[in-house]
């Protein structure tokens, strides 16, 4: 039983105790499980998670959580479906253990991209949200949610911590000569982001607008049914519906000047690589003389690290919420930034039964 020092006498009997398992069975993925135990001081959790011949998960939890604090660290390796399976089923099985209290610790939300209707698609983070209610999760840590949001998706308490502190401190301490920087929004969608940082840091913002934008533009919101076709019949006569008229992407503008300056990308997740790249050639082009990517969670999926490689970026600065051990030695420009210690705080926090405003000091709405 892990106890905080100045918590008294022996809150830890009081409160039951806490357990950390990690619910993962990819060897990569249970490092930032490590990490926050060796930050708390205490022993990871005895717990078996393996697959089967057939591909089932399989949970085994070798001691007992009756009546203790668990927290469930859930990092997303490349099989991501396996991943939430693993942290579902350990979830239930702490549950039916009688676990006091189930927090489940997973710093990128999977599935946090589609959370938005898309023509006849579905929430899905809303469904994984009412699968890991279901299942017994009592609260939930993450980090950078896609969408703010998604916390609504949840009838739990929810707590989005920030990895903005950390870049900000990374840029300060690690780009020499940042106060020549200038804090880039990729798309106009990120320029919330971008706008927070160049605030903190006092420095200039540009925003790219134009043919290099995210496939998330409005083109593909909302259900397109009934058909946009006029049918006179269906309707009311008297009524005719405006179309609207189709969107077009005006050519690439930076607003902003950037000559002679260091770019600063910044964005939450970077995983397609295309419009990070394209973007650097348009940075490059309009005379910026060192081009950094910021993001927290950093998917890096298939061919990414090469790109990266081969591409006008300079550094892609990255949080350990994702393992990218692989990506890294594929690709050298990739640095990392370890959040750990604000996750360990976090759970130290939620144990001990502390305020977490402490953890959201000088947070703004669009941080």
């Amino acid at each position: 039983v892990w106890c905080h020092t100045n918590c008294g006498p022996d809150m830890s009997a009081a409160n039951g105790g806490l357990v950390i398992f990690t619910a993962n069975s990819n060897p990569s993925s249970r490092e930032l499980g490590r990490r926050i135990a060796e930050r708390l001081g205490v022993e990871l959790g005895k717990v078996q998670v393996y697959q089967e011949a057939n591909r089932e998960t399989r949970v085994q939890i070798e001691e007992s959580v009756r009546s203790k604090d668990v927290f469930i660290i859930q990092t997303v390796s490349k099989d991501v479906n396996t991943t939430i399976m693993e942290l579902l089923i350990m979830v239930y099985a702490c549950r039916t253990s009688c676990a006091r209290n189930i927090i489940g610790v997973i710093p990128y939300f999977p599935y946090s991209k589609q959370c938005k209707m898309r023509k006849r698609g579905s929430i899905v983070s809303k469904l994984l949200a009412s699968m890991m209610c279901k299942a017994g999760l009592t609260h939930l840590i993450t980090m950078d949610l896609h969408q703010k949001e998604i916390q609504g998706f949840f009838n739990i308490p929810v707590d989005n911590l920030r990895a903005s502190p950390f870049l900000l401190q990374y840029i300060q301490e690690e780009i020499p000569d940042y106060r020549n920087a200038v804090i880039v929004a990729k798309s106009p969608a990120s320029a919330k982001r971008a706008q927070s940082f160049a605030e903190r840091l006092r420095l200039g913002i540009a925003v790219i607008h134009g043919e290099a934008q995210d496939a998330e533009s409005d083109l593909v919101d909302g259900r397109h049914s009934p058909p946009t076709v006029k049918n006179s019949g269906a309707i009311h006569p008297s009524l005719e519906i405006p179309l609207l008229i189709p969107k077009e992407k005006p050519p690439i503008t930076v607003v902003g000047d950037v000559g002679g300056r260091i770019a600063i990308i910044v964005d939450d997740i970077i995983d397609d690589v295309d419009s990070f790249l394209a973007a650097a050639e348009t940075l490059k082009e309009r005379g910026a003389y060192k081009i950094f990517v910021m993001a927290t969670h950093g998917i890096l999926s298939s061919d990414a690290p090469q790109l990266i490689e081969e591409s006008a970026i300079d550094e892609v600065v990255v949080t350990n919420t994702i393992p990218h051990e692989i990506q890294k030695l594929q690709c050298p420009k990739i640095k990392t930034v370890d959040i750990s210690m604000i996750l360990s705080e976090a759970i130290r926090r939620i144990h001990n039964g502390e305020s977490m405003s402490y953890l959201f000091r000088n947070i703004g709405m669009d941080d």
